[in-house]
């Protein structure tokens, strides 16, 4: 088992030590109070004197005596679990607050390099089954441990030599469980992981369902889905297997120690060192004792799987986060908009080259236009704008500042984005156009919605502004879902824009009226247009033609027709006619 990992757990626990001492009290007080009823009972075996004779005196108040144990026992027991699930899930509830933290504040590379299913797998399922497993633990573990020590006590003062007949046997119970726990924690590990790849293979399959149905798809992805499942079932079974064979094993070496207890002790009731009914009190300790072994037993095997989900999870929440901002970070409130790319080189991986040397300077209230093939880093150019990944080296600067110097909150705020991948939530029309502006009044909304040509189909919705969309948009068209980001924009009007195909769902005579409104908007406002139609970009002040992440070249519509370079191939290959 993961003694990191364990030392983990034990630090969240380590919160709520209130809950974990009247755990451990109610479960002491429990046990004592358990382990006090046999000698009631073989204090009432012993009023049996004879055959027809019995003490019916002196057992009445010994049996009153043991039903109010039984009773208080049972109190206490409830009491505990209270405390035990206060412990869970208030861990439980921490771990998942933090993974989420954890989540907002990693990097977009960490994000981008893995399925959102995986990482869902862990906050998730994860989570839950380590909740399970540490429950149980809890539950069984504290007691059974008291119990162990609490009868050795009661025994050792009982008998002597009986209890060393129990303590002689019991080490064989506890390296079988231990030899076996060993085995089975790589196991659940692997269980774990494959889970998490048939969790984002899911999700990744359900998101894309139109895709998969549009491309006759359905039988390689059962295929796949088939693989993944039969892999999962290898691991859990081989988990559950090994796990499995703990208990029986414990139990058979457990059988022993009361056979041992029951000959040792009837030979020594024969000569008379120990009576019937104090004999029946051992038998029922040493049953007690040996309970115990067989539930932990049972109990590592669950925090062993428990322990390989929570591993997991702590390679979530310990990921490297994101680069925190500078202590004497700028705040950049209504930037001007100059912007200057300087020396800057980056790539997402070392060994694949992107963009290099790339120098730009744009002045406030510029249109800035990026054209170029597929891959030859446009979009790349506006996740370093918003520093969404941070350069290799040279630097990026707004209104003179280098923005690895100015906070992330601040920077961002002062850039609207409209790409051509929506954003929506699940929530209200209203609060999905609201995001960037909290505090718009219901007028702004719907002059920002004309303008961005959106109302005549939002009044259409049942509810209007207040009807209530799904993830991603729900039932409304790839063109209304990009008309509402328009929205957005169009009511929060930050001094600097980004133009990422804004308009690529758009129907012509809708994107003709949304120019427009762009043209109108991005007056006085830096703005950056990622565009594959060239007709949405010949105002432009600046065209950037790019290549294998360089400027290959640069001027606006007019000046790079003339150079009949590789801006004139791309505009002729769309208007040759």
């Amino acid at each position: 088992m993961n003694k990191k990992t364990i030392g983990k757990v034990l630090n969240y626990i380590g919160k709520y030590k209130i809950f974990l001492g009247l755990s451990v009290l109610f479960a002491a007080l429990s046990v004592v109070l358990t382990l006090y009823v046999p000698i009631l009972i073989g204090k009432a075996i012993d009023c049996i004197i004879d055959a027809g004779r019995v003490d019916f005196d002196k057992m009445l108040p010994i049996l009153i005596k043991a039903m109010a144990a039984v009773g208080i026992t049972s109190l206490l027991q409830w009491l505990m679990n209270v405390c035990n699930n206060k412990i869970t899930y208030n861990v439980v509830r921490d771990i998942r607050k933090e993974a989420i933290r954890k989540i907002e504040k990693l990097p977009l590379k960490y994000i981008d390099s893995r399925s959102y299913g995986e990482v869902v797998s862990r906050v998730v399922a994860d989570v839950d089954t380590f909740s399970e497993g540490l429950l149980m633990g809890f539950t069984q573990f504290f007691t059974g441990v008291v119990t162990i020590l609490g009868t050795l006590i009661f025994m050792l003062t009982i008998n002597v030599k009986i209890t060393l007949v129990v303590v002689l046997v019991t080490p064989v119970s506890l390296f079988v469980a231990k030899f076996i726990a060993s085995k089975t924690f790589s196991m659940f590990k692997l269980q774990s992981e494959t889970r998490g790849e048939q969790t984002a293979f899911i999700d990744e399959m359900i998101g894309n369902l139109k895709v998969v149905q549009a491309y006759a798809h359905e039988d390689k992805n059962m295929e796949k889905f088939d693989d993944i499942n039969e892999r999962l079932e290898k691991a859990s079974l081989r988990a559950i297997f090994f796990s499995s064979i703990t208990n029986p094993s414990t139990r058979f070496v457990n059988s022993l120690v009361y056979t041992g207890v029951a000959l040792s002790g009837a030979i020594i009731a024969v000569n008379g060192g120990i009576s019937v009914g104090r004999l029946s009190t051992f038998l029922s300790y040493a049953n007690q004792y040996t309970k115990p072994f067989n539930e932990i037993s049972g109990v590592v095997t669950e925090l062993q799987n428990a322990i390989a989900c929570a591993s997991r999870i702590f390679e979530l929440i310990e990921e490297e986060p994101e680069k925190a901002d500078s202590e004497n970070a700028v705040v950049l409130n209504n930037a001007e908009g100059n912007v200057e790319l300087k020396n800057v080189y980056f790539s997402y991986v070392p060994e694949k080259k992107l963009i290099e040397d790339f120098n730009l300077t744009v002045k406030k209230g510029q249109r800035v236009a990026i054209v170029g093939p597929t891959g030859c880093g446009k979009t790349t150019l506006i996740n370093l704008l918003m520093r969404f990944y941070d350069v290799n080296s040279g630097e990026i600067k707004i209104d003179g500042n280098d923005i690895r110097n100015i906070t992330r909150h601040s920077l961002r705020s002062n850039f609207g984005m409209v790409l051509q991948e929506t954003w929506l939530k699940n929530g209200t029309i209203r609060e999905n156009i609201v995001m960037g502006k909290p505090d718009a009044t219901d007028d702004e909304i719907i002059e920002a919605a004309k303008a961005a040509h959106s109302h005549s189909f939002i009044k259409r919705l049942p509810n209007g502004y207040d009807t209530v969309i799904g993830e991603d948009g729900g039932n409304l068209s790839q063109g209304q879902k990009q008309l509402l980001c328009i929205t957005r924009i169009m009511l929060a009007l930050p001094p600097m824009l980004i133009l990422d195909e804004a308009t690529s769902s758009i129907d012509t005579r809708t994107e003709i009226k949304i120019q427009e409104a762009f043209a109108r908007m991005m007056k006085g406002r830096t703005s950056f247009i990622v565009a594959h139609r060239l007709s949405t970009i010949k105002e432009a002040d600046i065209i950037l033609v790019m290549k294998d992440g360089n400027i290959i070249e640069q001027g606006n519509h007019e000046e790079l027709i003339v150079k009949n370079g590789f801006y004139t191939k791309l505009y002729n290959s769309q208007f040759s006619q």
